[in-house]
């Protein structure tokens, strides 16, 4: 069976990609993945041979502030040696990010941690390539936003990757809707070569920002909404009726898993959302890629939206934000 495909700027891809942070060891593993470098490796490639044509990683994903670069190493590796074809090869699209710093403490996230200038976003890309093997980016998001610049100076900074050569097409992370109708007014649409995506955290217990998705699909901006399930490592009693409501009543009532249930709950409210989920494990990371091809129908829907759980918070780190021009 074929699987969904949804754009992301000029490119054509799985609706679903797979997110490759945690195969740097983030949030740290028991036992640590970082002593199977080989399983990593497998991991992607399975993915790859179920028909992922989207991988998603960053140059901050890293097990120590002097790793930076690790995730990215390890997604061109397992590229690299993946048994897929070159036109299999061609048609993979590689989205990293970058502006986030870390301190020799290990920290990265917080009011510091950030750099929005030229000169760093400039070596950042051309690091991020390098450690990829890629000559161009296809896909690179601004990661975090850096307090000390506004938004518009730093966006503007960020459009200027375009003309230095690495970069291909241009993506934000962790914005809210005020930022992103901005960055469309100064770089514009995916057809005018601006803003192609949108990574944003969502889940049925994080749905903070739906604004921001009704832009994308207003927009036809692809929408990445990292911890697709509900946050790091939700068990399947929290996806199921103790906390997701109907979920585990309607994957159950369909014979599927409630993490694929809840990827297919995502492309269906959202007509450009592209699910990242992550995972350690092959054997888990197939069972919700296989959310891509579950049909919802309406009354399923109308049933798991209606029994959503309370929403969480904002996370602290959002609020503070860089002043808008």
């Amino acid at each position: 069976m074929a699987l969904k495909v949804r754009k992301i700027g000029p490119y054509e891809v799985t609706a679903v990609g797979l997110g490759c942070m945690p195969l740097s060891d983030m949030p740290p593993t028991t036992p640590s993945i970082l002593d199977r470098r080989e399983e990593a490796i497998e991991l992607i490639h399975a993915a790859l041979d179920f028909g992922v044509t989207l991988l998603d990683t960053a140059d901050i994903y890293a097990p120590s502030w002097n790793t930076m670069g690790h995730n990215e190493r390890l997604v061109g590796e397992a590229v690299r040696s993946w048994s897929g074809t070159a036109e299999q090869k061609s048609k993979l699209v590689l989205a990293t990010k970058g502006g986030i710093t870390r301190e020799n403490d290990g920290s990265w996230f917080g009011k510091g941690g950030r750099d929005a200038s030229k000169s760093y976003l400039y070596r950042a890309v051309e690091a991020s390539a390098l450690r990829l093997g890629v000559e161009k980016i296809q896909v690179w998001q601004h990661h975090r936003l850096d307090a000390s610049i506004s938004f518009k100076t730093q966006f503007e900074n960020v459009m200027t990757l375009l003309d230095h050569g690495i970069v291909q097409n241009i993506g934000l992370s962790n914005v809210n809707a005020e930022q992103l109708k901005l960055a469309i007014e100064i770089g514009g649409r995916p057809k005018d070569g601006g803003v192609v995506s949108v990574q944003n955290e969502y889940s049925p217990r994080y749905r903070n920002g739906a604004d921001v998705i009704e832009i994308c699909d207003e927009y036809g901006i692809a929408y990445l909404p990292w911890s697709p399930l509900g946050g790091v490592r939700p068990t399947t009693k929290e996806l199921g009726t103790n906390l997701f409501g109907s979920f585990g009543d309607v994957a159950r009532a369909k014979g599927v898993s409630p993490f694929a249930l809840t990827i297919a709950w995502h492309l269906t409210n959202f007509s450009t959302s592209i699910p990242i989920p992550s995972s350690t494990k092959k054997s888990n990371i197939l069972e919700t890629l296989s959310g891509i091809n579950i049909e919802v129908t309406s009354e399923e829907l109308e049933l798991l939206n209606s029994n959503l759980p309370e929403n969480s918070p904002i996370h602290e780190e959002l609020l503070d934000q860089p002043e808008l021009k």
